[in-house]
């Protein structure tokens, strides 16, 4: 019975051996696509960080600005809408002289 373990365990050995090499030299092989790879995704890792800071900066800054614009148009809607409603009488009171066509 021990015979038959330890003649399972060399037949085990003698399966898992050749494909513990193949796997070693395939990592070794393929070593450096893994390196180029890890590199390639930390710069554009790097890069697309920075560059969606600076969008989600200047995102920002515009919405500020647009709020203080709300903030200070809001108040002021009233005198628009009065300034508007004496330009449309005045414009609509001045005669306009008649269209010429020339032919």
């Amino acid at each position: 019975m021990t015979f038959l373990a330890m003649l399972l365990v060399a037949l085990v050995f003698l399966v898992m051996l050749p494909v513990l090499l193949l796997k070693l030299v395939l990592g070794l092989i393929l070593l450096p696509f893994r390196i180029l790879g890890f590199v390639l995704r930390l710069v554009f890792g790097l890069l697309f960080g920075v560059v969606g800071l600076v969008f989600s900066g200047a995102g920002l800054v515009f919405a500020l600005l647009v709020a203080v614009a709300l903030a200070v148009m809001i108040p002021l809607l009233p005198v628009v809408l009065i300034a508007v409603g004496i330009w449309l009488l005045v414009r609509s009171t001045t005669p306009r002289p008649p269209l010429r066509l020339s032919a």
